[in-house]
């Protein structure tokens, strides 16, 4: 079990379980969530359903996968623990991963039993949603440092600086655009409008449902968030120019995702669109996270020549000198 044939599995799981979220938004969507009645893990108390309907297949679809995914993440814990050392850092990225795709399969398990799926409108509903959309975020972030350390990248330490701290704001934000999101989403698949206007009039109006309500609060909060991580890429790059290749790719997933938002508005949340723009916020995520990894390391060019077995280990209390002592940046 190689350090190298591990980096091909992290990267197979995190790429598996992206295709699991975007097939669980599909579901969602379509209104295929009681596809399998309020049973689990069996699908309308089958292990494999009988002359199934299309939503039936599509939910079928999703936990045979999700299934997938489950496997790779095990596949990938007992991997770390044999390739890599005691107390390295993938060995962490990797009980993280197992254990947010276990509260993932978790909660998706009460939105089944408790019937939080398809048509139900119920308050309920959005919490246990923002709740999955929390959990999902957390498992991404895990898979996608499991990768990053695989691959050399910077080891996690105590200390940072504003830099740091600044995207951490950031991050929090994406959530909250992602929360709201998830309400949206949800607001334009059970109360769908026929035309831009008749949306909009629902938005403010009070006679409507509380999903659609806070509808309008997503653009908004997602315009903050986004001018917000503009100003921060380009606040660490002038802090940190060695940070200018990852600042510049969230910088630029964030300003296509803004005009996916726009197109999503405009096309009345197609289920296809919908997906792209899930996708872009996935990936928005991962980029944030990725720099402010590599935020808390002095340099990513040194970082990264930094080799991948025991000198990579992960004492928490104390990490090797080559991330501790700060660097000089070399001269022009």
């Amino acid at each position: 079990m190689s350090q190298g044939s591990f980096r091909r599995v992290a990267w197979a799981t995190l790429v598996v379980t992206l295709g699991v979220i975007l097939w669980g938004a599909f579901v969602r969507a379509t209104g295929a969530g009681a596809g399998c009645g309020s049973h689990w893990p069996t699908c309308n108390g089958d292990v494999i359903p009988r002359a199934p309907s299309v939503k039936t297949l599509i939910e079928f679809t999703h936990r045979l996968t999700s299934g997938i995914a489950f496997l790779l993440t095990l596949l990938q814990l007992v991997w770390a623990f044999r390739a890599f050392p005691r107390r390295h850092a993938v060995r962490f990225g990797a009980v993280a991963s197992m254990f947010f795709m276990v509260t993932e399969a978790a909660v998706g398990a009460g939105i089944v039993l408790f019937e939080r799926v398809a048509g139900d409108t119920s308050i309920a509903r959005g919490y246990w949603m923002s709740a999955h959309l929390i959990n999902t975020f957390l498992l991404v972030a895990a898979m996608t440092l499991t990768v990053l350390w695989a691959s050399g990248g910077p080891l996690p330490r105590r200390s940072s600086g504003t830099p740091t701290y600044v995207l951490g704001g950031g991050l929090l934000g994406v959530v909250a655009v992602g929360v709201t999101g998830a309400i949206a989403a949800l607001g334009d698949t059970l109360f769908p409008a026929k035309t831009l206007s008749e949306g909009l009039a629902a938005d403010v109006s009070q006679a409507a449902h509380v999903f659609v309500q806070l509808r309008v609060y997503h653009p908004i909060v997602a315009s903050v968030v986004a001018a917000y991580l503009l100003f921060a890429t380009g606040f660490v790059t002038s802090q940190r120019p060695a940070l200018l290749k990852p600042a510049r790719l969230v910088s630029a997933l964030v300003i296509v995702q803004i005009g996916a938002g726009f197109l999503n508005l405009f096309l009345l949340a197609p289920v296809a669109m919908q997906l792209v723009h899930l996708l872009l916020a996935d990936l928005v995520w991962m980029a944030l996270v990725v720099l402010t990894a590599w935020s808390l390391a002095d340099a990513p060019e040194a970082a990264s020549s930094e080799p991948t077995g025991s000198s990579a280990a992960l004492p928490w209390s104390r990490l090797t000198d080559e991330f501790t002592r700060p660097k000089e940046t070399p001269p022009r």
